[in-house]
Order: C-alpha cells, then structure tokens, then sequence
C-alpha cells in the first residue's frame, strides 16, 4: 500500500512539473520532496492539502479518446528578484500558489510564474511575456505601480488581473483586488456593536489619510444604523500628541455619564503604534470598560494586545482566524516555514482561477464570471467582487482576552466554492496593518 501511495504521489509531482513555468520550479521541490516523504510513512494523509490524485478527476480533464484539452494558463507576477524583504514575501507568495496548483490538484492548469520587479516597466515586459505564452489571466502584481504597467498591457488583451495591492485607484477596467478595505471593517464594527444594543459612540481617529477614510465610514455607519456620535477627536500619532485629544473625549464620555446619558463604546481604530500608549490613558481617567465597549479595526490583530487590561474584552473585525490558522500550518508543513499574512492572497487568487477555469473558454474569466453574486471562500472566508474592482469579504467579530482573542461572532454565511480573499491609497497602505515590513506599501 505505501509503495502504491508513494507511486501516486511521484506520479503527481511529474505532472505537476510539467504544470509549472521555470520560474516556479525550484520553490515546488520543498513541496515535492516532503509529498513523498509523508507518502513513505503513512497509508492515510488525509486534509485539505497533501492527498492522492482523483482519478475520476483526472480523467475528466480527457476528452474523448484520452485526448487531453488545451490547458489553462495562469500567470502570477510578483517581484521574485533579488534580496529584499519584499522578494521574500513575494517567494512565499509563490509557494502559496504552488500549493493552491498541489491541493487542488486539476492538471489542465498550467502555471506562469514571472519577476515583474516590482516596477511598471517589469511588470508590463512580464505581463506582456505571460500573455503571449498564452496567460488567460494574471494574478498579482503586488505592488500598485507594478499594477498600472500590467494592466496596460493586460487591458488591451483583455485579460483580466486579480490584484495583490491594496491601493483603490489601481481598481476597475478589468482589475479586481483582493485586498481588504477599511470601510468594510468599520461597517462590520460598528454595526454589529449597535446590533448588541450600544448606540451611543466616541471616538479618536489617528490623522493621515488612513485615518480620514476610516471616519467617513465611521461616521457614515453610525448615522445609517441609527447610532449617535457624541465625540470625536482627531490625534497625531506619539504618546505625547494623543494626551490632549483623548483627555477631551474621555471628558466628554465622563460629562456624558455624568447627565445620564452615558457613551456606550468607545471605537479606537490604532493599532500596534498607538494602542499600548492608549491604554494607560484609558485606566487613568477612570473610564469604566465593563459598560463602555472598546471597539477597533482590524489592525488590532497583534500579539500581546491583551496585555493591556484596557482592551480585554474588546471587540474587532478580522477573518476567521481559523482559516489563517490551517492554511499556515499546511504552508509550514511543506516549506519549512510560516508564511508571511500576505501569502493567503495569493493561495486563495490561485484557488479562485483554479475555480473558474471550468467555465467555458469564451467566458472563463469573464466580468460577470469573477463578479458573481455568489462570491468565493477560502482561507479569509467570503469575497465578492464589484463591478469596479473592489472588494467586499465576510469578517468574523474577535472579542480580545488576556491571551489570544476568541470569534464571538462568526463571519456570515455564504459560499463554499474553493477560493479566496479592496483598496487604500498610497498613504493608507503606510498604515495598513497588512503592509509589508520594511516597505509600508504595497
């Protein structure tokens, strides 16, 4: 039996070979070589990523006299080259979709691995050279200017790009990004938070652009969900500048309290720059947080938070961490490592051009194809895309604990079709809490 799995298995990485472009070779031999080595020690694998082929499935990608159909080429452009942070992510993010290609394991996709080097330029010279070896769509580039040269090339052939960048002004004209928006987060928040009877909010905002786009959906969602905002301050981020804008609003929610009609949450969109010096401040005013909630986004997913008795029992939005959770640990199962929070985009990208690749050939990948109604799942849970590029995705609700955090409010309902995972603009990305280290941007 073992003989005959671990045959299954080296039958499946010469298939998978010939199904990856040069670029992708080398990265798929961790992938390759610990397959087989689970393959010589165990009968039953079983999960979602390393499982003998499906024969039935393989046949059904012969036609008639086992003659095989032309395949579907996907190309993914990420800045590969040289030593830097970024080419880190971007190998992982690699790996990522070579292990969506292994695990779903349809042999009539072919991957185009190619270095846009992380310039327009790269990017257009790569997409062009993808879609003349017949890319019929192309995913990434990861950062928005490496984008803009893609799509210019890309448009003209009319093949669509499901983008890694988080930058908005990127989106539309066939580009859909699978990044995450902030106004998606703070609608998630706040209405939930009114849905549990708390109608009355304060707020402080950090400055920038990030945290301007964050108090329109603030103020928006709170209005439209029958909340009230009773103050709001504005502060730059430093322990020093925030003292005064959040002496003002912890004043205002004691006056509040005071003439009975007591703030019920408190929404803090900061994140690992500003909360620690936040919370000291919190329980220097006295500010009782067993009746006032304290909200945030979800940049407010980072160790020790609960460190702070300020911020336990706080709530924020963020995926089901257990999607996260499994998918990183296959990754580090086949590659030896942890994989950076930017590498599910690219394993769920592959999954959603795996996905559709069933459709018929003249509308594959079609506008109403990537933006159906019925959206996608995977390792972030739900998306769905818009007709102008962006994304809406179904976030789980996290309730902070001294140790770790707890779903106190699972992500909604919806599809089960294997996939995955929108914008900011330049500044924003600075502040996004999915921004690469060492860059600020992506």
């Amino acid at each position: 039996m073992m003989k005959a799995v671990a045959a299954s298995f080296i039958q499946k990485i010469g298939a998978l070979w010939l199904r990856i472009r040069p670029a992708g070779i080398l990265s798929i031999l961790g992938l390759s070589a610990l397959s087989l080595g689970l393959a010589a020690c165990a009968t039953n694998l079983g999960g979602p990523g390393l499982t003998t082929p499906n024969q039935a499935t393989e046949a059904a990608a012969l036609g008639p006299s086992g003659k095989s159909h032309r395949p579907v080429k996907i190309a993914m452009l990420l800045p590969l080259g040289g030593f830097s942070q970024s080419a880190a992510v971007a190998k992982s993010m690699k790996q990522a979709g070579e292990m969506a290609l292994f695990e779903l394991d349809n042999p009539a996709i072919q991957l185009i691995a190619k270095d846009d080097k992380g310039t327009p330029e790269g990017a257009r010279a790569a997409a062009q050279q993808a879609i003349d070896e017949g890319a019929e769509i192309i995913l990434g580039p990861l950062f928005s200017s490496a984008v803009t040269g893609a799509a210019s090339v890309a448009r003209t052939a009319n093949v669509p790009i499901i983008a890694f960048s988080n930058d908005r002004k990127v989106a539309g004209n066939g580009v859909y990004l699978l990044s995450y928006l902030p106004e998606s987060e703070v609608e998630r928040i706040v209405t939930y938070t009114i849905s549990k009877g708390k109608r009355r909010f304060a707020a402080l905002i950090p400055n920038g652009t990030y945290g301007a786009a964050i108090e329109n959906s603030f103020r928006s969602t709170v209005t439209r969900s029958g909340g009230t905002i009773v103050a709001l301050e504005r502060y730059e981020p430093g322990a020093n500048q925030m003292l005064e804008p959040a002496r003002r609003v912890f004043d205002i929610i004691k006056q509040a309290g005071q003439m009975g009609s007591p703030v019920e949450a408190l929404f803090l969109p900061g994140g690992q720059e500003t909360l620690p010096s936040l919370g000291p401040q919190i329980a220097y005013a006295g500010l009782d947080t067993s009746r006032i909630k304290i909200i945030g986004t979800g940049a407010w997913e980072f160790p020790n938070i609960g460190r702070d008795q300020a911020f336990v029992g706080g709530w924020y939005p963020n995926p089901d961490p257990r999607g996260w959770r499994e998918f990183s640990e296959r990754f580090a199962r086949n590659f030896g490592q942890a994989p950076p929070r930017l590498a599910s985009l690219a394993y769920d990208a592959m999954s959603l051009a795996i996905t559709l690749s069933s459709n018929p050939s003249a509308n594959r990948y079609s506008p109403a194809a990537i933006t159906r109604a019925s959206g996608f799942n995977g390792v972030d849970g739900i998306v769905r895309f818009t007709p102008d590029g962006l994304s809406s995705r179904g976030l789980a609700v996290l309730e902070v604990q001294k140790f770790g955090s707890s779903v106190v409010d699972p992500a909604p309902g919806g599809p089960t079709t294997p996939l995955t995972t929108g914008g900011l603009s330049p500044q924003q990305q600075k502040e996004s809490p999915w921004a690469i280290p060492g860059t600020g941007a992506y």
